[in-house]
């Protein structure tokens, strides 16, 4: 019966690669992303080129184990991920291809793809501090590692270990700091946390308007999500923040990207190449920026008026594409310190 089942599935993505294939004018994405500004830039591309583009949406180890599970089977052309981590992990695993492109090198700073062009970013987030005006005097804050000063125990939300957006940062500190400083650093974060990590970027910022705390570590754009959410007690909550970005006196803030590359087997090569040079117009930046208050990564693309009234930033251009040994020294200090 398994082996009867297992034939089925195989045969059932055979049939789908094989349509896939015969039909030239389609690009097939698998996204962990899912905002209207995507679908905005996808159907854009549609009508100007005429490449349907055919949408697959999960969490990023889903659309990985889905891609590894497919193998040379799979339809998908690009992968789409909001971590640079994921898409190190899944480079790390064959599962993309290198991807020549003089538009995107033209384009994308260095540190914000790979290397040899397996991915690049196409948006960036910070990740950032927000405080409570009230009970938070801005000139407290000064770097990530300063987090871990008692001043701040009892004090500090931020969301589990499980997040790729917390395995990124942590991946960072090791970087900067060397795995038993890091170490360090996360074990004192967690004697400073005021509960157990819990929900999202967004639920920290309601903790903190709640009382439970009076810092959160969270990506920028949540913040521009808040402020402009549909919910007026949401946006009443966000504007009880101020924004803090750490380490402007040293290496600079960590950015992460939403990034994109071409699945190993895509069968719709070119296409794929024309859709991520198209997600890097200026066109398409600006759609991005504008509805989902992430930062471009297109250098001439000018930022939206929120965005513009956190001020400008140092940031910390480490390569991300440095940062996948320290990922897995992450992850074993999350273990640990008891970062759950």
């Amino acid at each position: 019966m398994k082996i009867y089942k297992l034939l089925s599935v195989s045969i059932l993505i055979l049939l789908f690669t094989t349509a896939c294939q015969d039909n030239a004018d389609i690009v097939n994405v698998y996204s962990s992303r899912h905002y209207r500004a995507d679908e905005a830039v996808f159907k854009r591309f549609t009508e100007e080129t005429g490449i349907e583009v055919n949408l697959v949406k999960a969490n990023s180890d889903q659309l990985i184990n889905r891609l590894e599970m497919e193998g040379p089977l799979s339809p998908a052309d690009v992968l789409i991920t909001a971590d640079a981590g994921r898409l190190i992990h899944a480079q790390n695993k064959g599962l993309l291809q290198p991807m020549p492109s003089p538009n995107v090198e033209n384009i994308v700073p260095s540190h914000l793809r790979d290397k040899d062009g397996h991915w690049t970013g196409f948006t960036q987030r910070a990740r950032i501090v927000v405080y409570h005006r009230d009970r938070v005097n801005p000139a407290e804050l000064s770097t990530y590692e300063d987090l871990a000063h008692p001043k701040w125990e009892g004090r500090l939300l931020v969301r589990s270990s499980q997040s790729h957006y917390n395995q990124t940062l942590m991946a960072s500190m090791v970087a900067a700091l060397g795995e038993e400083e890091a170490t360090a650093w996360a074990a004192q974060l967690v004697q400073n946390m005021a509960r157990q990590p819990t929900g999202n970027d967004r639920d920290q910022v309601k903790a903190i308007s709640a009382g439970l705390g009076d810092i959160a570590i969270i990506n920028t754009y949540y913040m521009g999500l808040l402020l402009h959410s549909a919910n007026q007690e949401e946006r009443a909550v966000a504007r009880e923040m101020g924004l803090f970005f750490p380490n402007q006196q040293d290496r600079g803030t960590h950015v992460n990207i939403s990034g994109i590359g071409i699945t190993a087997h895509a069968a719709h090569y070119d296409n794929a190449v024309r859709l991520i040079e198209f997600m890097l117009t200026e066109e398409s930046q600006r759609t991005f920026t504008a509805l989902n208050y992430e930062y471009p990564v297109h250098p001439e693309v000018k930022w939206p008026k929120l965005l513009q009234s956190w001020g400008t930033f140092k940031s910390d251009t480490l390569p991300l594409f440095q940062l996948g040994e320290s990922l897995n020294k992450g992850l074993l200090i999350f273990n640990k310190v008891g970062w759950e």
